[in-house]
């Protein structure tokens, strides 16, 4: 089985005015190493092709610079207002469209899924998942704005989850292999067969100095881009 240490997620938490992002890679067991994370902004009073233009150049900016293997992003949920709702879509789609025209794979995750991974409590509270995600990837200082956080959130989730969908992806091939329709079939207790990962071993990092796109404070930890 192909391992997943070095494995470099993109974590996003979908937003048109703020959107966050973070960038981090397995290690060994539960290790997650943190390589950046910051904030892409769009003004609020811009046109909405203006904003989702700066948007779009935003991700691909991250993606070209720092070569993540996947993305991770939070599902859009239709609660709140109607008009964050629509401007949040119309981000999503355009994130999706700049991790597909880089041959990215993209997974989401609920709010309580990841909550539930981060703290093992599916409905805990900013301060609380904050607090972990500062314990898990061992930084000095909580990371902000609250976005940024989220999206380290994410890609941590992923990090964790990574094996299990690799070991399903790898079950859907040997069904494949057998002649066997995966999407029709049910594996051992009920395994989920929508995943479509592409797991890719990358170069263990040491140095980088973690960046905000939206003019927040950087924080520092021990990783570099590649």
């Amino acid at each position: 089985m192909e391992s997943t240490v070095g494995l470099r997620v993109l974590g996003i938490d979908p937003g048109l005015t703020r959107c966050g992002l973070s960038i981090v890679q397995a290690g060994r067991g539960r290790t997650v190493i943190p390589v950046a994370v910051g904030v892409a902004r769009t003004p609020y009073k811009a046109a909405m092709g203006d904003r989702l233009k700066e948007l779009y150049e935003a991700i691909t900016e991250w993606i070209a610079e720092y070569k993540p293997d996947v993305v991770a992003m939070e599902r859009l949920f239709e609660r709140g207002e109607v008009s964050t709702v629509l401007h949040t879509a119309h981000a999503v789609g355009v994130l999706i469209l700049a991790a597909s025209q880089a041959g990215l794979d993209v997974h989401e995750y609920t709010p309580s899924q990841v909550k539930k991974a981060i703290t093992g409590n599916g409905k805990a509270d900013k301060k609380q998942m904050t607090a972990m995600v500062t314990r898990i990837l061992g930084l000095e200082n909580p990371p902000k704005p609250a976005d940024a956080a989220d999206a380290l959130a994410i890609a941590i989730t992923h990090c964790w989850r990574a094996p299990q969908i690799q070991r399903e992806e790898q079950a859907k091939q040997q069904l494949r292999r057998m002649g066997i329709d995966p999407d029709r079939a049910v594996g051992p207790k009920g395994m989920n067969t929508n995943y479509h990962p592409r797991v890719v071993p990358t170069p263990q990092v040491t140095g980088e100095t973690l960046r905000s796109l939206g003019g927040d404070s950087a924080h520092t930890c021990n990783a570099p881009k590649r």
